[in-house]
């Protein structure tokens, strides 16, 4: 059980059935320090979780699915997948959710190339980005890939060869490597713009005001798509 009461998710529309070289990893092991230390993904938009509403976006655009939290697991909702804690300490942000996730893919799900990370604090994350980007990767001979929108890109929206994660580890263990940019900077990358609509795709929730203002956007899209 969690604090927040969250309500059931349906596992069988969670049951991924996108490519099986893409493992999914829906991350929310950080602190969430600017939202009073508690889960933002737990907190409800519009009668959903945030982690809820990503998951839904994520199982379909990938062949498996894991979700990235530390602590006490039992907080979460039994989302019928496996939750894995990074396997570097001190909370050391996305990059060692992506890292538990290459080593995860690397041992049980071998036909793997591909991590496709997810933040959890994005709930309207668009339901086609993983095969864009994995598209553009190829068509530009790069060696990962991410979104932008707005004019900003997304880095916690990546796609990840499997095959560098010894590279990453090294680069986090021993060069002390932390944010996202850093690393991905020594690589070619391809970047899928999107366009804004009634709501940014990649707009993430870091503090009550932006769940008041996501729920805000919620209500105006739906009243307009009544009328």
């Amino acid at each position: 059980m969690n604090s927040f009461n969250v309500p059931s998710i349906n596992i069988k529309a969670l049951s991924p059935s996108g490519s099986r070289e893409v493992v999914g990893v829906l991350l929310a092991g950080g602190r969430s320090s600017r939202f009073g230390g508690d889960d933002k993904c737990l907190q409800l938009l519009n009668g959903k979780t945030m982690l809820e509403r990503v998951a839904l976006k994520a199982a379909p655009q990938v062949g498996a699915l894991v979700l990235n939290a530390n602590g006490d697991t039992n907080r979460f909702p039994d989302l019928g997948m496996p939750v894995i804690k990074d396997s570097i300490d001190d909370f050391a942000g996305p990059l060692a959710g992506v890292l538990t996730a290459m080593d995860f893919a690397a041992k049980h799900v071998p036909q793997a190339r591909w991590v496709a990370s997810f933040a959890t604090d994005a709930p309207f994350v668009p339901g086609n980005w993983v095969s864009r980007v994995l598209a553009a990767i190829t068509r530009e001979g790069a060696d990962m890939g991410t979104v932008s929108s707005n004019d900003n890109t997304h880095p916690v929206f990546g796609l990840w060869p499997v095959s560098l994660r010894f590279e990453l580890r090294k680069a986090m263990e021993r060069e002390d490597i932390r944010k996202v940019r850093a690393w991905t900077s020594r690589y070619k990358v391809a970047t899928v713009a999107y366009e804004l609509g009634e709501i940014d795709p990649f707009f993430n929730i870091n503090t009550q005001d932006d769940l008041n203002d996501a729920e805000n956007r919620l209500a105006s899209t739906s009243r307009a798509d009544a009328g």
